[in-house]
């Protein structure tokens, strides 16, 4: 045999025994990759349930959370609005002290205070509050009329305090508008929308002075 034959028939062999053994090297890669295929399957099967439920559970949390601090907003209106409910009376009664016939303010204060207690969820004690408003703003003007009224010192303690409890009230209406801004933007929000409808999460209602009143009760000082 010729050295030129003998060195092909080498390369030959080589050439058969690298073929073998890259034959055996993927049948060996085929069983790893079948054995260990139900697991990555499974692996899969859990990132398709996690991922989402992760996502869900995080956004649903993130409502509640939002939801929770309008209430906390809605919480100090309430608490302000109180303060005004139970400084009406001996505000009334002492005007009355100086203006017994102006019985139609009297009456318009009382029957708004009373549909205030009377309100039940927000947005009707929204209303009651800004009818209740209306009619103090009415009172106020019929005390101008009264210079030996406003000199007493019992008027003068009360209107402070009213004056006082109006501006917080005012302070806590903007802020619990501001909360509710939020909130709503994040609700009409895709996909947030949707989640928010499967749980049953509603817009909040903003509070909104009636036409018939832009601004809280001037009490002067």
């Amino acid at each position: 045999m010729l050295p030129c034959e003998r060195e092909v028939k080498g390369k030959l062999l080589l050439l058969r025994e690298a073929f073998l053994e890259t034959s055996g090297k993927g049948h060996a890669l085929k069983d790893v990759i079948r054995n260990s295929l139900p697991a990555m399957v499974a692996v899969i099967l859990v990132l398709l349930v996690v991922i989402p439920y992760s996502y869900l559970k995080g956004t649903y949390n993130s409502l509640v959370t939002m939801d929770e601090t309008v209430k906390g907003a809605w919480a100090q209106v309430e608490n302000q609005l109180q303060r005004r409910y139970d400084l009406i009376p001996n505000f009334v009664e002492t005007v009355k002290g100086y203006a017994a016939h102006e019985k139609e303010v009297f009456v318009k204060v009382t029957e708004a205070r009373s549909k205030v207690a009377g309100a039940g969820n927000i947005n009707e004690k929204i209303q009651a509050n800004n009818q209740l408003s209306s009619a103090l703003s009415r009172l106020l003007v019929v005390v101008e009329r009264y210079p030996e009224l406003k000199a007493n010192t019992n008027f003068i303690r009360l209107q402070d305090e009213l004056a006082g409890t109006e501006n917080r009230i005012a302070v806590e209406w903007r802020r619990f508008n501001e909360t509710v801004k939020v909130y709503n933007i994040k609700l009409r929000s895709f996909p947030m929308n949707i989640i928010a409808g499967m749980f049953g999460f509603e817009k909040a209602t903003f509070f909104q002075v009636p036409k018939e009143r832009q601004e809280a009760p001037q009490v002067k000082l």
